[in-house]
């Protein structure tokens, strides 16, 4: 709350501001980082502010400019703010109708790019130019987990076709970092070893997502220790943001025993309820 503006938001939604040496260093990363602890709309009022700085892109409240100048621009900042609308909705049981036509026209366009079985950039674009009056070559990326936010307005294919695609690519190049889930650290307790969590975690997305990842799933198992908890050991500290963890001091190997266990197991509970 400390760090929160008057706005409801960490400063930008997604561009970093370098002049200013801020611990949360985007809107996106501190929303983000609510939603990891456990924080509700029912909760006080950071989410309440939150939620009103988000919904302010929709109402015309927002004073912030699109840094972009791209026609792909409005469309991707109108998908990150609802995906984050969307789960803080979620905490009370709620979706966000600010969000109904966003989320149902990424649905359209998810239906028509997999209407085939697989990907097709072609119908991909020819939706995109459809619904958002773009023109270039270049997309906006499949908003899968804004999709996937209300699964029943896609169908069991369309979402199996998007793990193949999508969580298939991930599992081969990493996503966000190049860290596959075909090449795991020979040691657990790496500098960089969270950084394989990015890639499980986006595959982890999909249901079914055991076709990738139930080997990475086999290889955490084999990490723990013997009281059921994992440590990664010091890890390097990434530039983009990361939100994950509850110690307010990392230095302690307790805290951070603490931190890497809750981030697995909050991997394997999802990874459970999308492999029933």
């Amino acid at each position: 709350a400390d760090t929160q503006d008057k706005r409801g938001g960490w400063g930008h939604l997604t561009s970093k501001d370098y002049s200013v040496k801020a611990k949360i260093p985007t809107s996106s990363v501190g929303i983000d980082r609510c939603l990891y602890l456990g924080l509700t709309l029912d909760d006080g009022d950071i989410l309440f502010a939150a939620n009103e700085y988000l919904e302010g892109f929709f109402t015309g409240t927002a004073n912030e400019k699109l840094f972009e100048k791209n026609e792909r621009a409005e469309p991707w900042r109108n998908a990150t703010v609802c995906a984050h609308l969307e789960a803080i909705a979620k905490t009370v049981g709620k979706t966000n109708p600010l969000c109904d036509e966003t989320i149902a026209q990424w649905q359209y366009i998810a239906e028509r790019a997999y209407s085939s079985g697989e990907y097709s950039y072609e119908n991909d674009r020819a939706a995109q130019h459809e619904i958002f009056r773009t023109h270039e070559a270049r997309l906006v990326p499949m908003q899968s987990g804004l999709i996937l936010s209300r699964r029943g307005g896609i169908s069991a294919e369309t979402e199996d076709a998007m793990l193949r695609h999508l969580g298939g690519h991930a599992a081969s190049n990493g996503h966000f970092w190049d860290k596959t889930v075909y090449s795991l650290p020979q040691n657990f307790k790496s500098d960089k070893t969270r950084r394989w969590m990015a890639t499980f975690e986006y595959i982890n997305q999909f249901r079914n997502s055991s076709l990738y990842l139930e080997s990475a799933v086999e290889w955490l198992l084999e990490q723990a220790d013997e009281r059921g908890l994992w440590d990664w050991g010091s890890q390097t500290k990434d530039p983009w943001g990361y939100f994950r963890y509850f110690s307010l001091n990392r230095k302690y190997a307790l805290n951070r025993i603490t931190d890497c266990s809750m981030e697995i197991l909050f991997f394997l509970k999802k990874y459970n309820e999308n492999n029933p």
